[in-house]
C-alpha cells in the first residue's frame, strides 16, 4: 500500500464542498428575488460562514507538510483561470440586469468565494493522490 493511500489528511475537500453549498444557497436566495431587492441578512450570514470555511481551508492547506505542492498549484492555477472567466461572465450578467448597490456587492463577494474555492478543491483533490517526494 502506498504512503498516499494510508496518510490521513485534514477534511479540506469536505469543507470546500460545504463552502460551495453555502455560497450557492446564498446566491440562489438572492437571485430568486431579482429584480427586487432581497433581505441581505441571510445572504450575508451565508457569505460570512463560507468565508470562514474558505479561510480555514487555506490556513489548513498552508500548514500541510509534506504535500505535492507543484501538482496542487498546476491544477489550481489553470482551474482558477477558468473560474475567473465564469465568475466574470456572471458578474457581467448581474451588471447588465441592473443589479446595484449592496446586492451587487454581496453577489460579487459570493462569486469571489466560489471562484477561489473550486480551484482549491480541484487542486487538493488531485494533489492528495500524488507523491510529495518531487516537491
Amino acid at each position: 500500500m502506498s504512503a498516499t493511500a494510508v496518510r490521513r489528511l485534514p477534511p479540506v475537500a469536505e469543507v470546500a464542498v460545504a463552502t460551495m453549498v453555502l455560497v450557492i444557497v446564498g446566491g440562489i436566495y438572492l437571485a430568486s428575488s431579482l429584480p427586487k431587492q432581497a433581505a441581505l441578512g441571510p445572504a450575508v450570514g451565508l457569505l460570512a460562514a463560507s468565508g470562514v470555511l474558505l479561510a480555514w481551508n487555506v490556513i489548513t492547506l498552508r500548514r500541510l507538510r509534506p504535500f505535492a505542492w507543484a501538482t496542487f498549484f498546476l491544477v489550481a492555477r489553470w482551474s482558477l483561470v477558468g473560474y475567473i472567466v465564469i465568475a466574470g461572465m456572471l458578474e457581467y450578467v448581474f451588471v447588465r440586469d441592473h443589479v446595484r448597490g449592496s446586492l451587487l456587492a454581496v453577489l460579487t463577494l459570493m462569486l469571489t468565494v466560489y471562484a477561489v474555492n473550486i480551484p482549491l478543491l480541484l487542486g487538493f483533490s488531485v494533489a492528495r493522490y500524488q507523491s510529495p517526494a518531487g516537491d
